[in-house]
């Protein structure tokens, strides 16, 4: 998200959700997998929201994590085209630039994004998880991803595929700038 009143805005959805299903903060948190005092600090919108309460709270409502981000449901359903540099963004404060790759498209059983890192973004990784499965794929410069306590290197080219349970995080190497297409498959179920 780029800026405060952005946050501000996804947390009022968020909140918003929450009292269209008669939730609790303590039920909205047990949802998410945070503390009840991490939950509300989202709904306040004085901290940056991570994805992956986006996409717990989406899933459990049947809530597109677009609708989260931008205030509008999407709408494209035979395809949806993303002009070079037009995704819906999501920046992570001092953190990741997500750009959404198919935000305008409905019912998407997958959510691909382009993020990217500048050098000194990130002095530490903080791990996220959610639900499902990631692929990530270095565009552009070198990256580690942190996966548990293991770490790996990708280089422009590499891919990597794993359990986005997993506490896991990513950072850019070598000083440069380092670009990535992460597809987050949010726990499809049958």
């Amino acid at each position: 998200m780029n800026t405060i009143s952005e946050i501000k805005a996804v947390a009022e959805r968020i909140k918003g959700l929450r009292d269209i299903f008669d939730l609790s903060e303590e039920e909205a948190a047990e949802i998410c997998k945070v503390s009840v005092e991490q939950y509300r600090q989202y709904e306040s919108g004085t901290v940056d929201i991570p994805l992956g309460v986006m996409f717990s709270l989406g899933k459990k409502f049947n809530i597109d994590i677009s609708t989260f981000i931008t205030g509008e449901e999407p709408k494209k359903v035979s395809y949806f085209v993303t002009p070079k540099g037009k995704g819906a963004t999501v920046d992570r404060l001092a953190d990741y630039h997500f750009e959404s790759l198919a935000f305008g498209f409905a019912n998407r059983l997958i959510d691909p994004f382009l993020v990217t890192i500048n050098p000194g973004d990130i002095d530490e990784i903080h791990t996220t998880t959610h639900p499902g499965q990631e692929f990530n794929y270095c565009v552009e410069g070198d990256m580690v991803v942190q996966i548990g306590k293991s770490e790996v290197v990708l280089h422009e080219g590499d891919s990597l595929y794993f359990d986005s349970t997993k506490p896991h995080g990513q950072n850019c190497l070598n000083n440069k700038r380092c670009r990535f297409i992460t597809i987050i498959m949010n726990g499809l179920e049958s």
